[in-house]
């Protein structure tokens, strides 16, 4: 593909006094990897020089505290506070410059969430007290995560009081002092974080800002900290220091409306701001709204919002929102939503993704799956994973080039298969990949219902082929044929087994388990319970080869599906959350029996949360603590409280039953050959687990 698809993207952009080589950002994402005195680490550079290294013009080091400990939110966030954090700034800008991109650093003063205050015994500086009182979904949150969320703050219970003017005098102080050591590091700037009910975003919100002072009151008033700490900066620093503002482009919930947003822009703008970042927020983070701001769910979420400041200001505005190339390149062409694109959770799946568009390699582009296991991690201060990207948080585990090239045979080509084999063929191995079916694995069918993995399985295929893998497809693999491959070493990737549930009517024709579901829908084989003329239709679908593209099939699914109307989910995890909503969407009535207190346990906290939203308003039924008692023809029976219920079901999808399935594996050790398990085959992990799993079984040849 020709990168001048891409030439907006990657064209060269001025953002006030720094020349950027492509329209490129890396927004301010907290990694949690600084010292215990928020100082620099070797992580925090790693991490930031991969991406400077993959082709992003600018990147923004995540949150840091300008008071810190004061008005910090962790521990491990940059520290701004002392002339002792400028020689790790160095360090960190002279990596990041090496590349040829800019570095700023996000400056903040966290306010309500200002979780080292509460630790440590301090009240949280707000813009006006009492706070506005809070929503929390609880009951969605496990047990773990809870614990976590109480030892991020030191298991206190935060205190807030409203900031006076001689606090209001000291914050600017801060940022402006703040500024200047990055300055004297090296670095390229600042993002003044203005949003996301930190403190300065307190004031701009008549949501929470209920002051009668010179703080208040007017738009302008509430908009008098934001101004005075954006003069104070651009005073301390000079003309050739650029200065961002982040701003939130709506409030969900009340408070900042775009129009608002619009003015605080200009205003920004005219105490000095070089450029405006345009997010969005949320006044209740416990709940699916986290997922409306500052969390984006949908694609482009935040266009208009972006869109709107943009008509109200000069200088360049930067959107963000899952914003895929292809959408960046329309919106840069266009003109009237930005200048330049934050590609936040992208970059952390794939560091490459501009080195890959100059090199017209988009296939080769490691798409985020939109998981949200990366953000879950920074509500109890964890270092963020990526489900998709086994390197993200674990840069003190090089992957060396082998030191001599093996043969590695690997059984399977699912995610933790094509993983493995990616991997080894990147460390100079031989790799061969056999596969019984098509390859994608569970992760093929998973997409039907959740498309982003489609698009993992896409980056696999294309990165196993462009490592130089060599693959097989058509048949099983038993030990006898893994044996006349003479292997060196086998990585044994064959997935799971699913169970149909052991209670009476369990075995009945129109209860499918997990393996029978792909049949029905990918396979080759007809289940249990499909009739002749179904049977033949499915056939010939598969002949025509209509069933092979998942996007294709997702789109015939809503005209016509071999399931009943009436359908009942056994197990309500991550797989019966996610079938539950696709069948929701293709107008069956779905009931989700889940026999734990949880619904989407192994989901991430964020995604769970937003995804028991859309299943209520889709009109699922759910029920927690129902143990399944009995299937027969028109109804499934359960237990819940004591009480014995029952629902219609014209099909029963058991989604519950996984077990790891280590036979060919035990079979390949016994008869004498070095042998690795990965993925849901050893430890059932889902597409998270499958992809570190093949990662590390790669590492270890």
């Amino acid at each position: 593909m020709n990168p001048s698809r891409f030439s907006h993207l990657l064209a060269p952009g001025r953002l006030g006094p720094l020349q950027l080589r492509n329209r490129v950002v890396l927004p301010a994402m907290d990694q949690n990897a600084c010292s215990d005195e928020g100082l620099i680490t070797d992580e925090v550079v790693a991490h930031y020089e991969e991406r400077a290294r993959g082709g992003v013009g600018l990147l923004i080091l995540e949150t840091s505290a300008v008071a810190y400990p004061v008005g910090a939110t962790s521990r491990h966030q940059p520290s701004l506070s002392s002339d002792d954090c400028i020689p790790g700034l160095r360090r960190l800008g002279e990596a990041v410059h090496a590349h040829g991109a800019k570095m700023i650093v996000q400056m903040c003063h966290h306010g309500k969430v200002a979780r080292v205050d509460t630790m440590e015994g301090r009240e949280q500086l707000v813009a006006s007290v009492p706070l506005p009182e809070f929503q929390a979904e609880l009951e969605n949150v496990l047990p773990d995560e809870l614990a976590g969320l109480l030892a991020a703050n030191g298991s206190q219970i935060p205190t807030a009081r409203a900031a006076t003017s001689e606090d209001l005098d000291w914050v600017v102080g801060a940022f402006a002092a703040a500024a200047r050591r990055v300055q004297a590091a090296g670095l390229d700037g600042v993002e003044v974080h203005g949003g996301h009910g930190y403190l300065i975003a307190s004031f701009l919100s008549p949501y929470s800002n209920r002051r009668g002072d010179e703080y208040g009151g007017s738009s302008d008033n509430r908009a008098r900290l934001l101004t005075r700490v954006v003069r104070a900066v651009r005073e301390a620093c000079g003309p050739e220091f650029a200065v961002v503002v982040r701003l939130d482009g709506q409030e969900h919930g009340g408070g900042i409306t775009p129009e608002l947003a619009a003015a605080h822009g200009a205003l920004a703008a005219g105490a000095g701001a070089d450029a405006v970042h345009v997010s969005s927020y949320s006044q209740n983070p416990l709940t699916y709204a986290f997922t409306e701001g500052p969390l984006p769910w949908r694609p482009g979420q935040y266009i208009e919002l972006a869109r709107q400041v943009k008509a109200a200001v000069e200088v360049p505005v930067i959107a963000v929102g899952r914003i895929s190339p292809a959408l960046a390149e329309e919106l840069l062409s266009g003109g009237d939503v930005c200048d330049f694109v934050a590609m936040g959770r992208q970059l952390l799946a794939d560091p490459e993704i501009p080195n890959r568009l100059a090199a017209g390699r988009p296939e080769l582009i490691r798409t985020c799956i939109n998981c949200f296991v990366c953000v879950a991690e920074n509500f109890w201060d964890g270092r963020p994973v990526c489900a998709v990207n086994a390197r993200l948080g674990h840069y003190d585990r090089p992957v060396p080039a082998a030191t001599g090239g093996r043969r590695v045979v690997v059984v399977g080509g699912g995610p933790a298969g094509l993983e493995a084999a990616r991997v080894a063929a990147g460390r100079g191995h031989e790799v061969l990949v056999m596969e019984s079916r098509r390859l994608g694995g569970t992760a093929l069918l998973s997409s039907l219902t959740t498309p982003a993995n489609g698009e993992l399985v896409r980056y696999l295929v294309a990165a196993t082929r462009d490592a130089g893998v060599e693959v097989r497809l058509g048949r099983p693999a038993d030990a006898d044929d893994v044996a006349a491959e003479h292997p060196d070493v086998v990585v044994v990737a064959t997935g799971a087994r699913r169970v149909r549930p052991a209670v009476p009517g369990g075995d009945l024709p129109h209860v499918l388990s997990g393996d029978d579901l792909r049949d029905l829908l990918i396979g080759s084989g007809t289940p249990p319970g499909v009739g002749r003329g179904m049977g033949w239709l499915l056939g010939a679908a598969r002949a025509a080869r209509l069933l092979e593209d998942p996007a294709r099939l997702r789109r015939l699914s809503r005209l016509w599906m071999p399931i009943g109307r009436r359908v009942a989910v056994v197990g309500g995890g991550l797989v019966g959350v996610e079938l539950a909503e696709f069948l929701a969407e293709r107008r069956r009535t779905v009931t989700v029996l889940e026999d734990s207190a949880y619904l989407g346990a192994e989901m991430a906290l964020p995604r769970r949360m937003r995804a028991l939203h859309e299943l209520a308003g889709a009109g699922v039924r759910t029920e927690r603590n129902a143990a399944v008692t009995r299937i027969d023809r028109t109804t499934v029976t359960f237990e819940s409280g004591g009480d014995e219920q029952s629902v219609p079901a014209d099909t029963v999808i058991y989604a519950a039953g996984v077990r790891p399935d280590p036979t060919l594996a035990d079979a390949l050790r016994a008869a004498g050959l070095e042998t690795v398990a990965a993925g849901d085959c050893a430890t059932v992990g889902y597409i998270q687990g499958a992809i570190r799993s093949g990662a590390d079984a790669a590492a270890r040849i």
